[in-house]
């Protein structure tokens, strides 16, 4: 049976849990940390990339992430969003993007294949923050 048939509270029934993971979008360059296990060992490993997609289908919502490998190589990667694998998702950067997908980086090099960042000021950070503070008292309210 496949997971799209479930309701959130069977979901959380069967054991899948509320994963608070941060919030991160499209373009954004972000170092995924997975546990990896090899011989008996259990070791984390990062994987530093833009998102490039996200798929949201309920418990089997993904996202993947892209990057410039060894000899100018690109590298994707698929994670699940609640996978127990993952263990942390930081967010390096913010992208400057006007598409859902960045499927058309696959297609370009060099410089071409690259995310525009978006560059904060204590001006937009200060008014990001007051917008966030208007939400909270909102939803208080």
């Amino acid at each position: 049976m496949k997971a799209a048939f479930y309701t959130k509270e069977t979901i959380r029934s069967i054991g899948m849990q509320n994963r608070e993971l941060t919030d991160f979008g499209i373009g954004d360059t972000v170092v995924v940390t997975q546990s990896i296990k090899e011989a008996g060992k259990e070791r984390l490993q990062a994987f530093e990339g833009d998102v490039i997609a996200i798929h949201k289908k309920g418990a089997s919502s993904t996202f993947i992430v892209r990057k410039i490998g060894a000899h100018s190589i690109g590298v994707e990667r698929i994670f699940p969003f609640f996978s127990p694998l993952i263990k942390e998702i930081k967010v390096l950067g913010k992208g400057d993007v006007r598409r859902a997908k960045l499927y058309y980086l696959r297609k370009r090099v060099g410089k071409a294949a690259q995310v525009k960042k978006l560059v904060e000021t204590k001006a937009s950070i200060a008014k990001r923050k007051e917008a966030q503070a208007k939400t909270v008292v909102a939803a208080s309210e």
